[in-house]
């Protein structure tokens, strides 16, 4: 069933999804960031060099964390367990998604070949216009850094981005899609306008807490994208308590690299540490860590090019862009833009 607003909705009742939609629409835009910026280069691209960042593990208690970028003349973002000297790279693909409870967790083959939360990781290949590069790590746990992915960022600027002979390739929706979420959320795909290689994304989030109501709208582009990575994970005062107690008794939870620094904590009228990226007194971390680190890392798992047209998500979250990226592959919904 198609509609004006959204399109075909995949999934989703769609009475809730129009009213869903009043609810975005209602919403005003709080920081707008649409100029063009710096261009992506038009070929393809990889590393000058390797480079390498260390982190506390996100994981596993007082753990050392080594990420290794490297160039690669394989296209897509490779995950190599140089730990697990048998395993094939992973890539970086909807296909090898394992799980999207709480992060995204990639496998390839064997379960022990395994990255968790690989999203603020992965987002970079979307918002650097980086396409190819292998990724070494002697364990599946990743560092969490006490500034975003800005660490990471860093890194790949000291490697150097350096284009290769082939051309970038583009891929865009047939025509605008929906799929609706639980909670009133939702994710709408457009088609890109023409011929054109821009990305933008239309983010809301409406949190019960201190967060509140954030929407942020922005052409993709290496200056906003190292603008969003400076956001952090936020969460709530009770799972940070449990992270550190009774979630220590689960593997998939965070409960070791959680801190006041690295994580934006919110109660339900006010946070608990210092909250950044302040707009007009306002802050947008959380939006801005939705669009630009949980998002276009989702987008990162298109394998088959970068992505052109417009993404509008509401209170949307991880389990909701794996689906919606699948079903993109499911459905045959991306077309090739034109060289």
């Amino acid at each position: 069933m198609a509609n004006d607003l959204y399109g075909t909705v995949l999934t989703g009742n769609e009475a809730a999804i129009r009213r869903a939609y009043d609810k975005w629409a209602e919403q005003p835009v709080d920081q707008e960031m649409l100029a063009d910026g710096t261009p992506f280069d038009s070929r393809q691209t990889t590393l000058a060099k390797a480079a390498s960042v260390t982190g506390p593990g996100t994981f596993f208690r007082r753990a050392q964390r080594t990420l290794t970028f490297e160039p690669t003349v394989d296209e897509g973002w490779w995950f190599k367990r140089d730990d697990l000297p048998d395993a094939l790279p992973i890539l970086v693909s909807v296909k090898n998604v394992w799980t999207t409870v709480r992060n995204i967790v990639l496998r390839s083959g064997s379960p022990h070949n395994y990255m968790r939360m690989v999203e603020h990781i992965v987002a970079l290949k979307a918002g650097l216009g980086l396409d190819n590069v292998m990724i070494r790590m002697t364990s599946g746990d990743p560092p969490l850094f006490d500034r975003g992915s800005v660490d990471l960022v860093e890194t790949i600027d000291a490697a150097g981005i350096v284009p290769l002979q082939a051309s970038a390739r583009y891929v865009t929706v047939r025509a605008p899609i929906t799929m609706g979420g639980p909670n009133g959320s939702f994710l709408t795909f457009l088609p890109a306008e023409g011929n054109s290689r821009k990305l933008i994304l239309d983010c809301a989030v409406d949190f019960p807490s201190a967060i509140g109501k954030q929407r942020i709208r922005f052409v993709v582009n290496p200056e906003t994208f190292r603008h969003g990575a400076l956001a952090r994970t936020n969460t709530t005062l009770a799972m940070m308590l449990f992270s550190k107690t009774i979630g220590l008794l689960f593997a998939d939870t965070r409960n070791m690299g959680y801190t006041t620094r690295n994580i934006l904590v919110a109660g339900p009228c006010h946070y608990f540490n210092e909250p950044r990226m302040l707009h007009n007194g306002k802050s947008l971390e959380a939006a801005w860590h939705r669009a630009a680190l949980d998002l276009l890392a989702a987008i990162a798992l298109i394998d088959r090019g970068r992505l052109a047209g417009t993404v509008i998500s509401y209170k949307a979250g991880h389990g909701l862009d794996a689906r919606m990226v699948g079903e993109l592959y499911q459905r045959s919904l991306l077309r090739d833009l034109p060289a």
